[in-house]
């Protein structure tokens, strides 16, 4: 069977391609491997760019073209989502070229690059904080930035996920019935997180693991109790009474106060 002649054409131009690019990739020619890697990089050809950027970067640190290379190197990482050594490489430029006019650029992509590397809420964190703690600093630096509005939905994003993180670990020990802990870390949650979007749901978690704490505690315990959990109801309800979980919320409350004994009053002189 016979290749049609476009067909053999683009084969050859292919061929030709490649050998042209492992003979500048084996070769000492720094000229002509910064030509074909910056060629590369213009036309998307990025990890083939990488493998000569990766013999180029040494070799010219400190020369002109270095802060260019260096820019390119850190943003082809980028481009190929790899997202770890992006973060460093541009860390490493803009600590080398601190009067570039690629600065801003190189700061935000930097900080990105942390923030893509956040993993999912179940997962440790460290990524996140490290995130956010880059995004603070972007935006600290560059108040006046046309990328601040980005980098602050960034921040709110990453600033969720952690909200997401301790409050589902509150939501364990309900589950779990640890209900001391559950009160403790709802409450520590509404203290830390005053605008966040699970709020609502740490105040009513509270008086739900107060109530069941007190439903089955230790008859000497329970009355107690049972005050403790009303209390929470009624920072509940003082917040939320018009929100889809005021009437479970009621119901609860309603069987606290079948329950409570009224407190015996101080007898008059």
């Amino acid at each position: 069977m016979r290749l049609p002649l476009f067909l053999i054409l683009c084969l050859t131009i292919l061929l030709t391609s490649c050998s042209q690019y492992q003979e500048v990739l084996r070769k000492d020619d720094m000229g002509k491997k910064y030509a074909l890697a910056d060629s590369l990089y213009r036309t998307g050809k990025f990890k083939k760019g990488l493998k000569l950027m990766e013999q180029l970067v040494p070799a010219y640190r400190g020369k002109p073209q270095g802060e260019k290379l260096m820019y390119i190197y850190a943003n082809t990482y980028y481009n190929l989502e790899d997202y770890y050594l992006a973060g460093y490489q541009f860390e490493r430029f803009t600590q080398a070229y601190p009067m570039s006019d690629s600065i801003e650029v190189a700061s935000f992509k930097s900080a990105k690059s942390f923030y893509q590397l956040s993993p999912r809420y179940s997962l440790d964190q460290r990524d996140t904080y490290k995130g956010l703690e880059k995004l603070q600093e972007f935006i600290n630096d560059y108040p006046n930035s046309d990328k601040r509005p980005e980098a602050n939905a960034l921040v709110a994003e990453l600033r969720n996920k952690l909200e997401k993180k301790e409050f589902e670990v509150a939501k364990q020990y309900l589950r779990v019935e640890d209900y001391k802990a559950a009160i403790e870390a709802f409450d520590n949650f509404i203290t830390d997180n005053p605008g966040s979007i699970y709020r609502k749901d740490a105040f009513y978690g509270r008086f739900v693991s107060a109530y069941k704490l007190a439903i089955n505690s230790i008859p000497v315990l329970v009355q107690e109790r049972l005050r403790d959990a009303k209390g929470h109801y009624n920072n509940f309800i003082k917040y939320y009474k018009d929100t889809d979980l005021a009437p479970q919320a009621l119901e609860y409350y309603q069987d606290i106060e079948s329950k409570l004994v009224p407190l015996e009053t101080e007898p008059t002189i």
